[in-house]
Order: C-alpha cells, then structure tokens, then sequence
C-alpha cells in the first residue's frame, strides 16, 4: 500500500509481536506501530546476506514524505555497498552492558575452560564491583590501569596480574561477539604488570614425614586418599578431583584422564602404593566419581579448607596443593629420571619436547612411577591405606570436613 497520513494518522497496533504496515515505493520504506499507541518509520535492507530493521524515526516529529525521503537515501548509500545505518551499528555495541559481557563470557567461554571456576570468582569479586554499570565500549585503559593498581595495593599482585589478562580475554570476546566493533583497541593491552617470580616451592625429606603424619590425622579418608594421590601421580588438582572409577585401570596400571590442562588425552602410571590406595577407597552407591562431594552423584569441588589444617598441622603452611605436583616433579629429578621423562608423566604442553617425550616408552614411565611410590611411602614412613579385598560400596554419610 502508499503510506500516507491518513494511513499513519488511523493505524492501530493489531496485537502482533510486530505490527508493521510497508510502503509500496520505496521497497523496504514502512510505518510501524507499537501496543502504545507510538508510531516510529523503519527501514528494511539486506547487508552482506544479513537482515536488518532499523528505525528512521518517530511519525509525527517527521512527516510520511520526510521520513521517505530519508529511506530514499540510505538506500542509495546501500546500492553502493555501504551499510545506511553505521551511526546505528555503532549505537548497538555501545549499549552492550558489561555485565551482560561477563554472563555471556562465563556460560559461552570460562565454563568451557578448565578455569572457569578462576574466571568467575574474579568476575564476581573484581570486575563486576568496578564496572557492572558501564557499557562495554567505555571501559578504558586508565579504568584497567587503576584496577590492576587497586589489587596490587592489597599485596595481591599475582592476582591483580591474573584480572588484567582476565580482562584482555573478555574484551577480546567482546569483538569477537559483537559487543564491540572489529578494531577495536584492547584497553587492557599495554598495561605494566606486577613482576613475578617464578614458584619453586616443593616439599623436601624433612617436611613429607610431617605432612604424612598431618594426613593421616585426617578422620575422613577421601581427603586422605585425594591427597596421598597428588603425592604419588603429580595430577593437576582438579584432574584428580573429577577423577572416576571408569578412568582407574588397575590391571594395566594407569589413570586415564581425557579432560585435561593441555588439552589431550594422558594416561598417568600407577604404583603398587597407588593401586593400593586406590583398592582402599569405598565406592559411594551411585556415585561413580573416587571422591564424592555433598551433592548426590558429583565428585569433590574444593578440599582447600581441609588442605588449610593439614599443612598447618604438619608445619608447613606456605605450601600449596600445587606444591604437591612440584613435589612430584622435584622428587622424580632427584631419583635420577630424565627431565622429559618428567615431562611425560606431568603431562607438561612444551611444545619443544613433544617429540622426545615420543621417545620414552610405557614401560620407563611405569618403572618410574614405581620407584616414586617407594621412595614416597618410605620416606612419609608408611603406606598411604591398606588394600581391601574387595573395595566396599557404601552410601556413606556426608561429611562437611573439607568437603563443599
């Protein structure tokens, strides 16, 4: 149909989501009306195979022929192949909020990583606090600079150096999702960093025995199991937290861990002193994880609090869950293993010595790990549990030591 004003003027929205009457010439030209009443001219086009509306302006400010005539001109600036709104493109990434950023960035980014957990808290804890109400596009290399800075005063400084490059990714998401235009400049690119030291932290020959004895204090024997395990396979943390009775194969003697740090599957050798541990542990019914948590069918999310007491316990307070992976690590070097050796049974992503580790066969890792489990159980002067014939399935009760 012609739009005209006594077209506009006696239209009436018609209950639909959108209610849009077109005009016959220009194509694309139309009058759309909203439950309220209001009545704005909008433009249809198609962009580089891409559909879009978008909004000339309000009837009654402009007039049926002024607003046609506005349609006219974008779309010539169309036939040339320029967008006719690109003060509206711009308009929609800068209404992005920040804080729909970061919702997107942990359901479609952080939850897919194996620091998602990490991403969230400092989200929650830094970021959201700072700049929740800002629009994605004003945040700016001075408002990162002073956060970074806030951080570092609290003596934070490794963690004030983790949010910046939190920071950088999200804002690299942001272009990537359309919150920010293509080209947009990184705020939280060039910012001077905290420097850092590298950990060396591991546990020697006088600290194991006392850790040994601290653990065996424990009264709940999944935290003892979950800890003389980093102990004797140098798994990463959370590796061995998900781990699951499927993934132990005890007649070949390994951990199978197909979601891991670098990305790929590892195959971690036991001990006899690790298979025995792993033979003590009672099966929760229906769980089918090693270390059940609070929730029925899920694994252990955080035994930090329990970890907290043991090292204070043992005198040993500085060191970290990961310092047991270190541990590991140092413990093997001392015994004379090559350090690629190391490399592949840490499952370590050095690109550099991917080919050597090639070089090392099952049987070397194994043997390895062996003598690792007896140097470990004689120097903490015991063996970590007792084997069980066979493991009991049991619906133990839950415990809030250490477990969450």
């Amino acid at each position: 149909m012609r739009i005209t004003k006594r077209a506009a003027d006696s239209l009436i929205w018609n209950g639909k989501s959108q209610h849009i009457i077109w005009d016959d010439s220009p194509k694309g030209f139309g009058l759309r009306v909203y439950p309220s009443g209001k009545k704005t001219f909008v433009l249809f086009y198609r962009l580089r195979g891409r559909m879009h509306i978008k909004t000339l302006g309000p009837y009654g400010i402009l007039t049926v022929e002024m607003a046609r005539n506005m349609a006219l001109k974008r779309l010539v600036q169309l036939t040339g192949g320029e967008d006719p709104f690109p003060e509206k493109s711009r308009q929609q990434f800068a209404d992005r909020r920040f804080k729909s950023l970061c919702a997107d960035y942990i359901e479609r980014h952080a939850n897919q990583k194996k620091t998602g957990h990490e991403d969230e808290r400092r989200i929650n804890k830094h970021l959201l606090p700072a700049w929740e109400k800002l629009e994605v596009g004003a945040i700016t290399s001075a408002d990162v600079a002073t956060l970074h800075h806030r951080i570092t005063k609290t003596g934070a400084k490794y963690e004030a150096n983790r949010v910046v490059t939190l920071v950088h990714t999200i804002l690299d998401k942001a272009v990537e999702w359309g919150y920010l235009e293509r080209g947009h400049e990184n705020p939280a690119g060039g910012i001077q960093l905290n420097k850092e030291s590298k950990r060396d932290r591991w546990l020697d020959q006088e600290e194991l025995p006392r850790l040994g004895e601290a653990i065996a204090k424990k009264d709940n024997i999944y935290i003892r199991a979950v800890l003389w395990l980093y102990l004797l396979t140098g798994a990463r943390k959370k590796e061995l937290l998900k781990l699951k009775w499927d993934d132990v194969d005890t007649v070949r003697k390994e951990i199978r861990l197909g979601d891991t740090k670098a990305g790929r599957t590892h195959y971690i050798p036991l001990s006899d002193e690790a298979i025995a541990l792993i033979d003590s542990i009672p099966k929760q019914l229906g769980n089918p994880h090693l270390f059940p948590g609070a929730k029925p069918g899920a694994h252990v999310v955080n035994i930090d609090k329990a970890w907290r007491g043991i090292r204070k316990d043992a005198g040993v307070e500085d060191v970290r869950l990961h310092d047991l992976r270190r541990t590991v690590g140092s413990w093997l070097a001392q015994s004379g293993i090559p350090l690629h050796l190391i490399g592949k049974i840490l499952n370590h992503s050095n690109v550099s010595t991917t080919a050597i580790y090639s070089r090392f066969s099952k049987s070397q890792a194994q043997e390895a790990m062996e003598n690792h489990g007896k140097i470990m159980a004689d120097i903490m002067g015991r063996t970590p549990e007792p084997p069980r014939e066979p493991a009991t399935v049991t619906d133990l009760p839950k415990r809030k030591d250490g477990q969450r």
